[in-house]
């Protein structure tokens, strides 16, 4: 079922500041950035480290775009800090189909393109201890 932590999601208001925060203070570096139009967000990934399933465990900041996505309503509320939890599977559908089974509600009916080529699902915080919860399958190599 779920093989990793694949990313944790931080909003945050300006991401060429957090970027910075993250490099001068623990070094990591950019692997990935790009605005996704359909979430109204930028992002930028950093890669934390490599994972046994052959994946990657990831820091990813998110900028909104626009004053109406999820992300920019959320900071309005919050704050920047973190947004979600993601883990890894190497099937978003039945995993997603599995949860969904066992009374969670699933926020999309169908995955949605993520970071990096991934097909993505959002789990209710509600239904997950007050917790965004993502479900991700990495795009193979090459794809993104």
């Amino acid at each position: 079922m779920l093989t990793r932590i694949d990313h944790i999601g931080i909003a945050c208001f300006d991401l060429d500041r957090t970027v910075e925060f993250y490099r001068n203070t623990y070094g990591f570096e950019v692997f990935h950035s790009e605005v996704n139009e359909e979430q109204g967000v930028r992002e930028a990934m950093l890669k934390i480290n490599d994972t046994g399933d052959g994946g990657a465990s990831y820091l990813q900041l998110l900028e909104p775009t626009r004053e109406d996505s999820t992300v920019a309503k959320w900071l309005a509320k919050n704050g920047e800090g973190v947004h979600h939890i993601a883990f890894g599977t190497a099937d978003v559908d039945g995993d997603a189909a599995a949860i969904k089974g066992k009374g969670v509600r699933v926020l999309y009916d169908e995955p949605r393109r993520g970071s990096m080529g991934s097909r993505i699902t959002f789990l209710h915080p509600k239904d997950c201890g007050g917790v965004l919860t993502e479900l991700v399958t990495a795009a193979e190599p090459g794809e993104h």
